[in-house]
């Protein structure tokens, strides 16, 4: 059974089957975090996570909120946004407080994310900065989505 979330007239929901990879993909290659992304990376990466869609009256989807978790100690919070026409109606915030209740994620020992921008936002939700940093280490390759990579 879906978890699902109604705010007003729009639906958040984990029902994969709902996702549309076109949609994300059109929004991800021109985000500052994602730019350039191939198509097929971004398939891949929504089969292999738990998704909440956020979609209008209509069904179109509108949002996203990716999360890359074990279900059991860790998730990775990431691939948040709302379309900039439906911004302002607290669609971000709503999507969040579906992330924060879904039953899958609940007890997890750690959750993460990175943000360049939305840290009041996070906040919000219990995130904090960094409690000791100078353990977190991250391995980083920028050029990744420019070299062709043979699908997994």
């Amino acid at each position: 059974m879906p978890h699902e979330l109604r705010h007003a007239a729009y639906l958040i929901s984990d029902d994969s089957a709902r996702l549309d990879v076109d949609a994300v993909h059109a929004f991800l290659s021109r985000s500052y975090w994602a730019a350039g992304i191939p198509r097929d990376v971004v398939a891949r990466s929504l089969a292999h996570s738990l998704c909440l869609g956020i979609y209008d009256p209509a069904g179109a989807q509108v949002g996203l909120v990716r999360v890359i978790t074990d279900f059991t100690t860790f998730a990775y919070l990431c691939d948040v946004y709302v379309l900039e026409a439906h911004r302002g109606h607290g669609l971000a915030k709503a999507a969040l407080r579906a992330y924060s209740t879904h039953p899958r994620l609940q007890n997890l020992r750690r959750q993460h994310l990175v943000t360049q921008d939305a840290h009041g936002l996070y906040s919000q939700f219990g995130f904090t900065p960094l409690g000791h940093a100078d353990r977190h280490m991250e391995k980083r390759d920028p050029d990744a989505y420019r070299r062709a990579a043979p699908p997994a």
